[in-house]
């Protein structure tokens, strides 16, 4: 987070910092990434008050992730096809 916060990206370029920074988080954790160590992250100190757009852009990747990814719903798609 120090580093995304030292950054003076904006926009997208912004963006792509902090999407660069979560990958480097995601693949730097052990185990599986789930929805609850991406909770925990966004409730740490670091990611509390985010000042640069980096560092905000990756807090929103954060939020992102703490939302279960569904299988999606099938209902009715044999019906569209048939």
């Amino acid at each position: 987070m120090d580093g995304l916060e030292r950054s003076e990206a904006t926009g997208k370029e912004a963006d792509s910092v902090a999407r660069m920074g979560f990958l480097e988080w995601a693949f730097g954790l052990e185990g599986e990434v789930t929805p609850a160590k991406a909770k925990a992250a966004l409730d740490s100190a670091e990611a509390q008050g985010p000042e640069s757009d980096a560092a905000c852009a990756f807090v929103v990747f954060l939020r992102q992730a703490t939302r279960p990814v569904s299988g999606g719903l099938r209902r009715g798609r044999r019906r569209a096809l048939h």
